[in-house]
């Protein structure tokens, strides 16, 4: 574990020719084999099927079938469950992947009682082995593969290891030649934590819809399952909040530097959030509060207590002038607007309510400023969750809070977690995304040193029921790797900041303690380079990791 920091100034085949009958069957939904022979293997199948467990983050148990290889072919189908929505769900998903390498239609079909065992089986429900809400069983003959799970998010996670087991052509950004093979056996899995998140600062560095989009593809395939977007800071608004149109025209139109300006419309966030959900991934916005504020103090008078809105800032370092006026009534009649709007276009269950940096402030007017937002995001039907700083507000039973910084709060957050509130791992100097990965690389002005540098091994090695001395294991209820983008200036580096280093996280999060070995993390952290430069993501190609060639 990292010595502890000092809170900055600022952080953050076969074709099927579907005529006639055929095709008939296909629209109704009830064609559910290419054809009755067996399959034949595909030549050379064994040896470039990706073995079972070379998969990020490592499964819980593997059952390799020793020989026996699964080949998709042109004329396969993709069978979910009928009349299940949730099946269907991840049978697009999986569909959206592997027709564009294959150029393969892979029709999504119904399965049937009683159908034969042939091409790709999404099953909810029925028989199974699986024990978690979370967790999955992938059986790989030669004939099928047949995923089972008994809730939508195992048949997610599900999706995502089959997309590991498949050859990493599968993730080109175009047609390419297969065989699409899948080594045989079982993998029965689930998630050690519940919480597996990602945070990504827009505020700082307004990150269009479009590189959002493109970052939420990459984090599914690793099974992180919360993407909390930091929506509001000092340097800008980026959420259209109705009620309060001068939000997103004032506080909008600043950014860090005086750059990276704009905001997302309400349809543009709903596009957002329902892209993720159909990847498996639950949105938290975040509205940041008291401090971190000047955006909203730039765009309403009222909510600074001298009531003179400041100009816009685009500085590095936090706003010294950025604190909602946390005495006046108007502030909380603002944070009802704002949280009411904001609840109707996230259907999550949280919203973020902020909370970090809150020094200066006396801790009478924090618990005071977090009991009446916490209670407002309740009225709207939502759960609040925010930084470690906002505990003393929340009720403990039911509260939910991330924790970034030892020597803050620590007994607060021990206290908490002892009557019952869940916390979220977070320490800046192993999880925060946006520190260098050394002192030199990558070079200035990319990347903090604030908390440290953290290389993939730091981001691995630590463990978050042993963070905070005296804190529960029980209270842990998940990891996030924040990425704060006060030296981003575009998606690129953004990426470049994120990954390899989320895939360490997202292995801490979900598998059990017992499994994490960082030797056999960073060979099979390895095979994915190969995968991710297949669909261009900017990674970093950290030394220490065996890349092999073509990553």
């Amino acid at each position: 574990m990292k010595s502890t920091v000092t809170p900055p100034g600022g952080r953050r085949g076969r074709r099927l020719k579907l005529t006639g009958l055929a095709a008939l069957m296909v629209v109704t939904g009830t064609l559910t084999t290419a054809a009755a022979a067996d399959r034949p293997a595909a030549p050379g199948a064994s040896r470039v099927a990706v073995p079972l467990d070379r998969v990020v983050p490592a499964p819980v148990s593997v059952r390799p079938d020793a020989g026996t290889v699964f080949t998709l072919g042109a004329g396969d189908a993709i069978q979910a469950s009928a009349g299940s929505a949730d099946a269907r769900a991840a049978a697009d998903l999986l569909g959206s992947v592997l027709r564009r390498p294959t150029g393969y239609e892979l029709p999504v079909t119904e399965l049937r009682p009683g159908a034969r065992a042939d091409g790709i089986r999404i099953v909810l429900g029925g028989p199974n082995e699986v024990t978690h809400p979370e967790g999955y069983q992938l059986d790989v003959t030669k004939d099928a593969v047949t995923l089972r799970a008994d809730r939508r998010a195992g048949l997610m996670n599900g999706v995502a290891t089959l997309r590991q087991l498949l050859p990493v052509r599968v993730d080109a950004r175009g047609r390419v030649d297969g065989p699409w093979t899948v080594a045989g056996g079982r993998v029965l899995d689930h998630p050690r934590y519940a919480y597996r998140g990602s945070m990504l600062d827009v505020a700082r560095t307004f990150l269009p819809e479009k590189a959002v989009k493109r970052y939420i593809d990459t984090i599914a395939r690793y099974k992180i399952n919360y993407l909390h977007l930091h929506l509001t800071d000092d340097q800008g608004w980026r959420v259209e909040i109705t009620s309060r149109p001068e939000l997103t025209r004032i506080g909008g139109s600043s950014g860090l530097a005086g750059v990276t300006k704009g905001f997302y419309t309400k349809a543009q966030y709903a596009s957002i959030v329902q892209y993720a959900w159909a990847r498996g991934i639950t949105v938290i916005p975040e509205i940041e509060g008291p401090d971190h504020a000047h955006a909203a103090l730039a765009s309403y008078a009222e909510l600074n207590c001298d009531g003179t809105a400041p100009p816009v800032y685009s500085g590095f370092l936090k706003s010294d002038d950025g604190r909602l006026c946390v005495e006046k009534p108007v502030t909380y009649t603002f944070m009802d607007q704002v949280i009411g709007e904001l609840a109707t276009m996230t259907p999550g269950p949280y919203i973020h309510i902020g909370g970090d940096e809150t020094q200066g402030r006396t801790p009478a007017q924090i618990t005071e400023y977090f009991r009446k937002v916490s209670a407002l995001v309740i009225k709207h039907g939502k759960k609040p969750i925010g930084w470690q700083e906002s505990l003393p507000g929340l009720t403990p039973k039911g509260a939910t809070a991330t924790f970034w910084i030892n020597g803050v709060n620590n007994d607060e957050v021990v206290a908490a977690g002892k009557a019952g509130a869940k916390i979220v791992m977070a320490p800046a100097t192993e999880a925060y995304l946006d520190m260098k990965y050394t002192p030199e690389k990558p070079e200035y002005p990319t990347g903090n040193t604030w908390a440290g540098s953290t290389t993939v091994q730091d981001a691995y090695s630590w463990r978050p029921e042993a963070v905070l001395k005296g804190l529960p294991a029980s209270a842990v209820t998940g990891v996030a790797a924040p990425l704060f983008t006060d030296t981003v200036f575009g998606y690129d580096t953004t990426e470049h900041l994120a990954f390899p280093r989320l895939l360490a996280i997202a292995e801490l999060g979900w598998t059990r303690e017992a499994g994490l070995n960082w030797t056999s993390f960073r060979e099979r952290l390895a095979a994915q380079g190969p995968r991710l430069r297949q669909d261009g993501v900017n990674y970093y190609r950290a030394p220490g990791v065996p890349w092999p060639y073509g990553s």
